[in-house]
């Protein structure tokens, strides 16, 4: 059967677990995509481009938004806001494009109570937590205050992983762009509740 809308890969992880990483090694491999953006107050960093890494605005803009509802979903994050658009996903699902998220347990939490029906959730980890901590101070963009809350962030979610459809132990990058590879493949086949009914409507064609 073929798909008439697309589907929905959520990818979370603490900071520093290589998710961009990963996205970029296997992007080109994994069908149509839509990479959904964040919109953020955060400072941007070193390298970044507003429109390409996150939508950067002003907390007066980002409340804005809020009040307008243009969020699928939103939380605050080390003191900053980030949030995903609605009308972009609406779009790329509408054109059948696999739709990937890079979003924390609160938001992976939003967007399966709004489209968990078409959604796979995949969290990626380094190996433990001391390699996590390399990691973030061998980037240099963070200072020790910023990098011990991140750590502090990143126990709490690993409480949440079972909530998750897959984890990856991101320890060779190889390997685990070949495990996201499959599952990304994997998420375009699942089938909507809509569907289904389709389907069964269809099957009984006696």
């Amino acid at each position: 059967m073929n798909r008439q809308s697309g589907a929905v890969l959520v990818l979370s992880g603490p900071s520093g677990a290589g998710k961009s990483s990963l996205i970029n090694k296997v992007y080109d491999d994994i069908g149509e995509c839509h990479f959904s953006i964040s919109t953020t107050t955060r400072p941007i960093r070193v390298g970044e481009e507003h429109g390409v890494h996150y939508y950067f605005v002003s907390e007066e803009e980002f409340k804005k938004d809020i009040e307008q509802e243009c969020f699928l979903e939103y939380a605050i994050v080390h003191g900053n806001y980030y949030g995903t658009s609605i009308k972009p996903v609406k779009e790329a699902l509408s054109a059948g494009k696999l739709v990937i998220f890079d979003i924390d347990v609160q938001g992976n939490t939003a967007v399966n109570n709004r489209l968990g029906d078409i959604t796979t959730s995949v969290f990626i980890t380094p190996p433990t937590l001391s390699e996590l901590k390399r990691r973030l101070e061998n980037r240099s963009t963070d200072s020790m205050e910023v990098i011990e809350s991140r750590i502090k962030m990143a126990k709490r979610e690993m409480q949440r992983i079972s909530e998750y459809d897959y984890v990856i132990v991101n320890e060779n990058l190889d390997k685990a762009a070949d495990l996201l590879k499959l599952i990304a493949i994997t998420a375009r086949i699942k089938m909507s509740n809509v569907e289904i009914n389709d389907f069964m409507l269809k099957w009984e064609d006696i």
